[in-house]
């Protein structure tokens, strides 16, 4: 691994989306305006969410499903919008599924992009083994998977238990990803705020959705999430099985959420961030009344520690690709053409 001490700390940025007042990048003062005239300058890439929304709703989805094993006997099923340029790896958080980077994935394809979304082991579609749920192992499932695919160096995404994982990847296998986003996570050490796995597990235990009505679900979803696109809605709809008496069950079952919370609250994602050698694009959530302090302290320790990286704030639910898919596609198409590795 690279030595943390000497290297140069480049594109440091700090920028904030939707309510753009600059940024500082290389010690340089960077108005709203030049933020876009630099975006609009960058191959396949729009100056302004608009235009990417037209462009992806010009695109016409051609995707190809994958089932890929990744460990004896645990297969894991991604979706692939083949294209011809930088290819972009998309990866889920905790209880979620492949269909809330939908947008997103439409938006970089209509760029010309090669994009693989992928269920992690026990969600969605892929299999459910009874063990392999901590960080390092799912990361080396996306090791295993972006061979497997010949995606030779993607882009990877990962939102909050996603990001996480994604940090660890470009950490444990730096040679097999050209750079890493970590959408709200990817900083995430519940460790710091429980101080054992019981408070940890009384706190953010999930809530019974077993037996839910299906149509009650998607009206309390709509309810509290009016501004969404439909991309969004029906990705978290994705998140649960529908059964005979439509009545809804999560696809990660109980025993493994738990499984996968307490592999996080292991997880210690500062001791990695000197070695990680690949660029990183950070996009914490601002929420209305802005972000907590441990969060804006988190991403601070986290921009300062890497290498090579870039802050973007955006305003916004912690599902940030869901809510705001052209945002974050073009905030990742950003990054490819203008974070490189050193």
């Amino acid at each position: 691994m690279r030595p943390a001490a000497g290297r140069a700390r480049e594109m440091k940025d700090q920028t904030a989306t939707r309510a753009v007042v600059g940024t500082v990048e290389n010690g340089t003062s960077r108005t709203a305006a030049d933020i876009a005239t630099t975006m609009a300058a960058a191959p396949g890439r729009t100056s302004n969410p608009s235009a990417v929304e037209g462009r992806r709703r010009r695109y016409r989805p051609f995707v190809v499903e994958r089932r890929v094993e990744v460990a004896p006997g645990v297969a894991v099923h991604a979706v692939e919008h083949p294209g011809e340029r930088q290819p972009f790896l998309l990866v889920h958080g905790l209880a979620s599924n492949l269909r809330l980077w939908d947008g997103v994935a439409e938006g970089l394809a209509a760029a010309g992009h090669r994009v693989v979304s992928v269920d992690l082991r026990g969600h969605g579609r892929s299999d459910r083994p009874d063990d392999g749920y901590d960080v390092a192992t799912v990361a080396s499932d996306l090791a295993t998977l972006i061979g497997a695919l010949d995606l030779g160096r993607p882009w990877a995404a990962g939102q909050s238990w996603g990001g996480n994982v994604v940090l660890e990847l470009a950490w444990a296998a730096p040679e097999v990803v050209s750079g890493i986003a970590c959408v709200d996570g990817g900083w995430i050490e519940l460790a710091d705020r429980f101080p054992d796995w019981a408070a940890c597990e009384r706190q953010l235990r999930p809530p019974a959705t077993t037996g839910l009505s299906s149509v009650l679900l998607e009206q309390r979803l709509r309810d509290s999430h009016p501004g969404w696109p439909e991309t969004g809605i029906q990705g978290v709809l994705a998140c649960f099985e529908v059964r005979d008496d439509d009545t809804v069950a999560p696809w990660l079952t109980l025993e493994r959420h738990l499984l996968i919370l307490r592999g996080l609250w292991q997880h210690r994602p500062s001791s990695r961030y000197p070695e990680v050698r690949v660029p990183v694009l950070l996009l914490p959530a601002r929420r209305e009344g802005g972000p907590d302090t441990g969060t804006e302290a988190a991403v601070a320790a986290a921009q300062e520690a890497l290498a090579v990286s870039r802050t973007t704030w955006v305003e916004g639910d912690h599902d940030l690709h869901a809510q705001h898919p052209d945002l974050v596609a073009d905030a990742l198409l950003a990054a490819a053409v203008e974070l490189t590795a050193t």
